[in-house]
């Protein structure tokens, strides 16, 4: 890494690091417009009890608690990205036809999901609007809904220009900065929980307690990044390369552990958010109260729903992802085998079990990091800004790992065309 740094900073990577600075001006620009709130909209009337918002608003950098212009993040996006792309599995025969037409079909596709994305954040910033400004009038929270509306398309503007002329995905970057711009305040609020005053001795312990909060929440970043690192290779051989060939580039299929990424997160957190949104835009009380005492978080039943339906989307988009039986037709129209297994449905089998256990295996680290946070509210007696784990940090660490290796890719590239340059010259 620290080589990685240093090869940036060399003469000939000048390019490179001007698309590193764009990209740090366009997340600078977002920052700066989650302080601004939306115009008409009086501070003291916005409810601070955001719920089971509060996933939205990690990721918008607190842009949801605040109402501002951002307020909605490119969430709407995401979320019309998940709805596409299981559309796409035979439910909707236009998009399933799409997704076979290559480059010229993923462009369309990504027009259709850049539109529903558009409607999505519409709907939602009127139902916020609704649902966080107490009073308005219809008209307001139209214009609420445009306001919020357009800040959205802003930010998926700048995410594409992030993509074309800077480094890393765009949409993925404005996430990420959004929860790291949260993460100080978290750790003083942390600090300011522990530390409560009083004599030399609770100072110390209260430090201590802080010390010791600081280097667990290390280890769970370090067992985030093996758990978003960790793959499982199948060897592959083909027909055409003979044994002898031991040495040289050797093929195989990667299966990540998580492949699903944070999506199950996002899926259960969006089907247990449902009736509290409802109950919440309807004002029924006795809805209110059964949310809380079933569907919240804090309580048995929510919590342990919420585990079980990131274990079972986890399955379910992992196999949406990464379907056994077209890629063992591909393995066989490529000539390929998986040594030891026989072509055909022996391979479907071995390609499914092998599957089925990573799969197990990273739906429940994906379960344990999300409840992490959950649990640590349970018995901690802290702000509930201050967390350990959870979805935000699976998204950091799994954005720049990714953001990093497209930068170590772009140097490795540089280098050898510069080396072969080089030897032209000679």
């Amino acid at each position: 890494m620290f080589a990685t740094m240093k090869q940036i900073f060399k003469s000939e990577n000048k390019d490179l690091r001007k698309r590193i600075y764009f990209t740090l001006f366009c997340l600078f620009i977002f920052k700066l417009g989650t302080t601004i709130i939306v115009p008409g909209v009086d501070s003291k009337l916005l409810g601070s009890n955001l719920g089971f918002l509060e996933l939205i608003n990690a990721m918008g950098g607190g842009a949801l608690e605040k109402f501002s212009i951002f307020a909605l993040g490119v969430m709407p996006y995401i979320t019309a990205s998940i709805i596409i792309q299981l559309l796409q599995m035979d439910i909707v025969p236009y998009l399933t036809e799409l997704s076979k037409q290559g480059q010229v079909g993923r462009n369309k596709i990504n027009q259709i999901t850049r539109v529903t994305g558009i409607i999505l954040a519409f709907i939602q910033g009127y139902l916020f609007s609704f649902a966080f400004i107490q009073n308005g009038t219809s008209l307001q929270y139209m214009e609420f809904a445009l306001i919020l509306t357009a800040g959205t398309a802003f930010l998926l503007w700048i995410g594409d220009q992030i993509t074309k002329k800077g480094v890393g995905n765009g949409t993925s970057l404005i996430i990420m900065a959004g929860i790291i711009a949260t993460m100080p305040s978290m750790f003083v609020d942390a600090y300011n929980g522990f530390v409560t005053g009083g004599d030399l001795q609770q100072t110390l312990f209260g430090i201590t307690k802080f010390i010791l909060f600081v280097v667990m929440y290390l280890a769970i970043v370090i067992a985030v990044v093996f758990e978003q690192s960790a793959e499982r290779r199948i060897p592959i051989q083909y027909a055409n390369q003979s044994g002898a060939g031991i040495g040289g580039n050797k093929s195989y299929i990667p299966f990540k552990l998580n492949s699903a990424s944070v999506i199950p997160v996002i899926f259960a957190s969006a089907i247990i958010s449902v009736p509290g949104l409802i109950a919440q835009l309807i004002k029924n009380e006795s809805m209110t109260l059964f949310v809380q005492k079933w569907l919240s978080f804090q309580t048995g039943t929510g919590f342990v729903l919420y585990i079980v339906l990131i274990i079972a989307f986890t399955y379910f988009y992992t196999y949406l992802q990464l379907k056994p039986k077209e890629l063992a037709e591909n393995l066989q129209k490529n000539g390929g085998y998986i040594p030891g297994v026989h072509p055909g449905d022996d391979t479907v089998k071995y390609i499914s079990k092998t599957l089925n256990r990573i799969t197990l295996v990273g739906a429940i680290c994906l379960a344990v990091i999300a409840g992490l946070p959950i649990v640590f509210g349970m018995f901690s007696n802290l702000p509930t800004s201050v967390t350990i784990g959870g979805t935000g940090l699976l998204i950091v660490v799994g954005v720049a790992l990714e953001t990093y290796r497209q930068v170590e890719s772009k140097l490795i590239s540089r280098n050898y065309t510069s080396s072969r340059g080089r030897r032209r010259r000679r």
